[in-house]
């Protein structure tokens, strides 16, 4: 009975709802917005658009440019006095997790991939104490303008990207990568320059 009514109604109301298609997503962006902005230490520009739901959690120490844009399940932390600077027109994918405990920066027109993690700050250890409770070590991470990252990438803490780099899916970077240049690989390494390109 029940399959049969899904069966009977669905295309119905499909039909009924396909339309509002639009204005779905527009009341999507507008409550994302809104949750977003109320969650950060400072209110987001209107030219941002995201996609969905973010999460914000710690000092809610974030800057966004204008005309940047959020895809669904971003999350954003930031402890003590640490900021995330984000430029004008960066793109962060579905699931991006950067946390800062010094600063992350984010240059503008930079597309970082879907479920990247960028942290700028490691763990320490002592045999004395658990790990939990040994604290970290934290250093700024510097991404440049026109960066591409692609999906899965792990940026460490105190690595700068320089502009119009781009790193490889699923790279893990642990140290600089020069303006230009395509790394891949756990850790990541160069493969090409657009400077050595014919």
């Amino acid at each position: 009975m029940k399959r049969g009514l899904k069966s009977a109604l669905s295309p119905a109301l499909g039909a009924l709802l396909r339309p509002a298609r639009g204005l779905r997503r527009g009341i999507t962006r507008i409550c994302a917005h809104a949750l977003l902005s109320a969650d950060l230490a400072e209110p987001a520009p209107a030219s941002l658009v995201i996609e969905g739901r973010a999460f914000v959690d710690g000092t809610a120490n974030i800057r966004f440019g204008e005309n940047v844009m959020l895809y669904a399940d971003v999350h954003l932390e930031t402890r003590h006095d640490a900021l995330i600077q984000i430029g004008d027109g960066v793109v962060l994918s579905r699931g991006v997790h950067i946390v800062a405990m010094a600063a992350v920066t984010i240059g503008a027109g930079t597309m970082i991939g879907e479920y990247s993690s960028i942290r700028d700050a490691n763990h320490q250890r002592s045999s004395e104490i658990t790990i939990r409770d040994a604290g970290h070590i934290a250093r700024p991470i510097v991404i440049g303008k026109e960066v591409w990252i692609g999906r899965g990438v792990t940026v460490l803490g105190g690595v700068t990207i320089g502009d119009g780099a781009t790193v490889g899916a699923n790279a893990v970077v642990t140290r600089d990568v020069p303006p230009g240049t395509t790394v891949v690989g756990i850790p990541a390494a160069p493969i090409r320059s657009r400077t050595s390109l014919s």
